[in-house]
This record gives structure tokens, sequence and C-alpha cells, in this order.
């Protein structure tokens, strides 16, 4: 039986070296970002956070991110290797207004998980949801799991392996776009509508318009997928998949999004078509002897 990333049985804490921040603040760093991004950031409370994305005039991620509201900034947090083709990108019409976007590499960033986090939180700052804490933010992800941003870590807890967290990311069903995939999906491919990350209503932003045809005129056949099975080899972000006809032959029907990987267990993420049946098989096109099977989403996919 394949062994998958689970909570621990009390707190721990997760090294998040692959994330880091970007600040914007300044006197119109809502109205800027609200105009770049999915989500409603204007809306967003103090104190509180939301998925999103930053697209392309074609409606393509630059970057899937997590965006934390505090009293004089925003913090988008996101994958490192996206900065080199997103940051520029995010920056090109700031010089029309007043507001400054800057890189917070040594922001500290760690997540929490294991069974009495929820507890542990509660007892530190009195939080039982995502909230303002000294010199930052926690994040509830879920039960017993947070990100914490702005706080050194607290090494009284024991720490975890931080491809644990990815994996338990992957379980979620949160996507994590790699530089690789930029230019690639637009934002319901990686189901950020069902994740609260796409808003419909909020007005017009780079890449609006082909993401409401996606949704208004069902413009969308992919979703993001999570899968289970066991390899033989290292698999990585971007190895393609292969799905099993009823001929017998393999064709090719998605790349890995995200991977977690212990010995010859495998856990990944994949944007794969909607209508993969939920007895589909797949596998990896590097190696034929791998087996992988869909697993259910905590939510729908709306």
């Amino acid at each position: 039986m394949s062994t998958l990333p689970c909570l621990p049985a009390s707190p721990h804490h997760y090294p998040l070296t692959r994330l880091t921040a970007l600040s914007l603040s300044g006197p119109d760093h809502l109205s800027y970002l609200q105009g770049q991004v999915t989500c409603d950031v204007a809306a967003l409370p103090v104190g509180g956070q939301t998925l999103g994305g930053h697209c392309d005039p074609k409606g393509k991620l630059w970057a899937s991110f997590r965006l934390l509201r505090q009293p004089e900034r925003l913090l988008m947090l996101l994958e490192q290797d996206l900065l080199t083709r997103q940051l520029p990108e995010l920056k090109k019409y700031a010089i029309f207004a007043k507001l400054t976007i800057a890189p917070l590499s040594e922001l500290p960033l760690w997540g929490l998980a294991g069974a009495g986090s929820d507890a542990w939180i509660a007892e530190q700052w009195g939080l039982h949801d995502t909230g303002l804490i000294e010199d930052g933010m926690a994040c509830r992800l879920a039960a017993d799991r947070w990100l914490l941003a702005g706080l050194a870590v607290d090494h009284s807890l024991p720490a975890a392996p931080e491809a644990d967290w990815w994996g338990l990311e992957i379980l979620a069903g949160l996507p994590h776009l790699s530089a690789i995939h930029q230019g690639e999906y637009i934002p319901q491919m990686i189901n950020l509508q069902a994740l609260g990350g796409i808003s419909f209503h909020k007005g017009c932003y780079t890449g609006q318009e082909i993401v409401a045809r996606a949704k208004y005129r069902g413009a969308n056949n992919r979703a993001l997928y999570c899968l289970q099975g066991q390899a033989s080899q290292p698999v990585s972000p971007g190895d393609a998949l292969e799905l099993a006809l009823e001929d017998g032959h393999w064709k090719r029907t998605g790349l890995v999004l995200d991977v977690w990987q212990q010995g010859t267990d495998l856990l990944l993420s994949a944007v794969l078509p909607q209508d993969l049946a939920p007895s589909a098989r797949l596998r990896l096109k590097q190696d034929e002897q791998s087996q992988l099977t869909l697993r259910s989403l905590p939510y729908s996919l709306g």
C-alpha cells in the first residue's frame, strides 16, 4: 500500500523554501493590484487572505499566489522561480501609480501542521481563523494546518520535511505553478474558480475577457486533478502523462504540475481533461511501468 503524507500527531513546523513574498504598498497598492489579478483585492479585509492568479492578456497565468492583506500593504506569496518572468509583468504599469512593489526574500515563511495546531495558534494569539499576529499573519488553510508569514520559526516545535508540506497541498487540491508552466494555463485549468481565487463581478483586469469567456461560454475543458500511484524513476513538474485507451494504446493527456515522491510512492497534481472517468488509468510517459489513478478532490469544481 502506498504511503502518503499525513498530518503529524502533534504540531510541527515546515520550512517553505519554495515560496517567496512580494510586498505592494503605497497609496494606490489596492487599486493597482485590483486591475491586475483575478481575485477581488478591494473586497479583501485587513487580516484576510485569498488565492488568486496573475494573467497575461490572453488569460494565461504568469503566477498563482496566495494574497494576504496587512494594514499598510499586501503580501503576495508565490513560487520563487516564477519571479523572473512574473515580476516585470506585475510592475509594467506601476510607473503610472503611486505604489512600491518589492521582493521580500528575507520574510520568514513557514508552515504549521499536526493535530493540535489550531489549539496552538489559539493559545499563542487567540486566533481561530486567518488573522493578524505580531509582525505578520497566520493563515488557516485547513483544520490543524496554517501558513505563517513574517514571524520567525518557533523552534520549540519539532521540524517536519518540507516535501511533506507540498504533499499535503497536493492532497488539498491546491495549485502551485512552476516556471515551466507559465503561459500554459488559464485560471480555471488549475481550479482557481473552485477555490475562491476568481471574482466574476469585480470588473476589468488583465486577461479578464478570456477568463469570463471560459466561465460563461464553456471555453475550458481542463482541470487540476490529484493522482496517486507508483513510479520507478524521479518525477518532476512538466513531465508528460499518458492515458490508457480501450484499444490498449496510450494517449498523451497532460503534464505534472506538482509532485510528492517517497521511494516508489507517488502523489502528484496535473492539469487533465475534465471528462476523465474516475476509473481512468494513467502513467508517466518516461516510465511505462508507472501506474497512476485519480483521487477525489476535497471540493467541487462547480
